[in-house]
């Protein structure tokens, strides 16, 4: 059976069939998770070149970005020329034998293709139609392009982050576009459940800029009392010391860790003070609460980064964290990509792509006794025509080598 786990047992989406039209990474994130629950992703590429994120970053003329790799895992592709009325004919058929139907295109452009939600669901009332934009259709914005930053810089999470006296930073991580295709993801996971009992698809819609909204509610609750703005706060707690990072051994430009005393556990204070042998400022009758601590941040910060500077970050990390304080080193992306742990547990792994030879991937954090499905390298342009075209449509080989000499796919 397609998409089988490990111990035999059909994933949570096995036998659910998704037509992917999602390019970059907004999308892809989402399909993607789709996939790993056992779900049949097919992306629907152009012909000529596939989607922009096969070819727009790649470091190699004529192969595929590594940046794809990491968002099309577990996929199959076909192509597919929406110009062509065959082409669009052959998207119908597709359709018709769906359960999920989603696209990230500019706004209008796949409704001007003829295919907007009251069009799908004549051809298939079950389907499941999910759009991901970067402005909700219902806003001032509905038209405006977007990207990860721009959803970031709309929705918020750009100006709560960076330093008190600095300017908006964007967050490295890409959540405007990751975090956007996981609700997405979710949105469709509630559909499909619902689709059991009413018996019908729906439609979901996203905008990339109210998903923003909604991983900035920490932030938010905390504007809530305050007439001014929130102030930015950099890597420190607003109002509450200890809480930042802290340079360690040897000094490089990720040696630090992390380390945070909860106002909710004075206890935290005690026990780190206890490790960095300053049991005096735990005692200290100025230093007795978070606020306290706060108004004397620049000594108890000496006091911690006199102690971490004579160790490593890692060595940090296990001596305040099995002390029970919460503790985190700064981990690069190379020093994750090749972590024992990581690949032990298949959080990272490797993959081996047709044209690159061996890749490390990163693979699905999430663990589910009865779905593990193995990761798989992402596919080629038009890899699973035949395949494709064969199993669902019914076309034989030398029918789907007929339409390509015609330009459909």
């Amino acid at each position: 059976m397609d998409g089988m786990t490990t111990n035999d047992t059909a994933p949570a989406l096995d036998g659910i069939k998704v037509v992917d039209l999602t390019q970059f990474e907004a999308g892809p994130s989402c399909t993607e998770a789709l996939a790993w629950m056992g779900a049949e992703v097919v992306k629907v590429e152009e012909p000529k070149r596939g989607e922009p994120g096969r070819w727009s970053f790649t470091d190699q003329p004529g192969v595929d970005a590594n940046y794809f790799i990491y968002y099309n895992l577990n996929k199959k592709s076909v192509t597919c020329n929406l110009k062509n009325d065959e082409g669009k004919e052959l998207l119908t058929k597709l359709i018709a034998e769906a359960d999920v139907v989603i696209e990230n295109m500019a706004p209008g452009t796949f409704a001007r293709l003829g295919f907007d939600y009251a069009r799908l669901s004549e051809i298939n009332p079950r389907i499941i139609f999910a759009q991901v934009k970067g402005f909700s259709p219902d806003s001032p914005q509905a038209n405006y392009l977007s990207f990860d930053m721009i959803a970031q810089a709309t929705g918020g999470t750009m100006a709560v982050n960076g330093e008190p006296d600095g300017p908006p930073i964007k967050p490295g991580a890409t959540i405007g576009d990751t975090g956007t295709g996981m609700l997405c993801a979710m949105g469709i996971l509630g559909a499909l459940f619902q689709r059991v009992t009413t018996g019908r698809g729906q439609h979901i819609q996203i905008a990339m800029r109210d998903a923003m909204i909604n991983y900035c509610r920490t932030p938010m609750s905390k504007q809530v009392p305050l007439n001014d703005v929130l102030p930015r706060a950099g890597n420190a707690v607003l109002g509450s010391s200890p809480g930042g990072l802290y340079p360690c051994k040897p000094g490089g430009p990720d040696d630090y860790c992390y380390i945070f005393t909860s106002r909710g556990n004075e206890e935290h204070w005690h026990r780190l003070m206890k490790v960095v042998g300053r049991e005096d400022l735990a005692k200290d009758p100025r230093l007795q609460d978070g606020t306290a601590r706060w108004n004397h941040k620049e000594e108890v910060d000496k006091a911690i980064t006199d102690w971490t500077m004579q160790h490593t970050k890692d060595e940090v990390m296990k001596t305040i964290a099995e002390a029970k304080v919460p503790c985190g080193a700064v981990h690069n992306t190379k020093e994750l990509m090749h972590d024992e742990d990581l690949h032990a547990r298949g959080v990272m792994t490797k993959v081996n792509h047709p044209q690159r030879g061996e890749v490390i991937v990163s693979g699905w954090p999430l663990n589910m006794s009865d779905t593990k499905v193995p990761i798989e390298s992402s596919p080629l342009h038009g890899e699973h025509n035949e395949d494709i075209y064969g199993g669902w449509l019914g076309y034989s080989a030398d029918e789907v080598k007929a339409m390509k000499e015609r330009d459909a796919i």
